[in-house]
């Protein structure tokens, strides 16, 4: 599924439930926030080598999905791709940061 299908969905889902009124910069930054938080909640106490149970996996799912959403929302009421603005972070990105050197 490519992006514009993506959004599209979500709009439809936004839009059949009066939402849009809602979807302003400011509240989807701050849920998008929330969101990210619900991700970074499943790791809080684990150790970083800890596997993840199928049950964390599927909860983790969810959340990205989320998170994605929220982020998916903001680049639609901006007007901007969003594989434009990867392509673009990544060119400064080459600008900014030398390649690593292997130790």
């Amino acid at each position: 599924m490519d992006y514009e299908e993506i959004a599209n969905i979500l709009r439809d889902f936004r839009d059949e439930r009066g939402w849009n009124k809602f979807h302003n910069l400011k509240d989807l930054a701050i849920s998008l926030n929330l969101e990210a938080s619900e991700v970074l909640e499943i790791f809080q106490w684990q150790p970083a080598d800890q596997e993840l149970t199928a049950e964390q996996r599927a909860h983790l799912q969810e959340e990205l999905a989320d998170t994605m959403m929220y982020l998916i929302y903001m680049f639609d009421k901006l007007g901007i791709d969003p594989g434009t603005a990867i392509k673009q972070k990544v060119a400064v990105n080459h600008q900014r940061h030398w390649p690593k050197i292997d130790q």
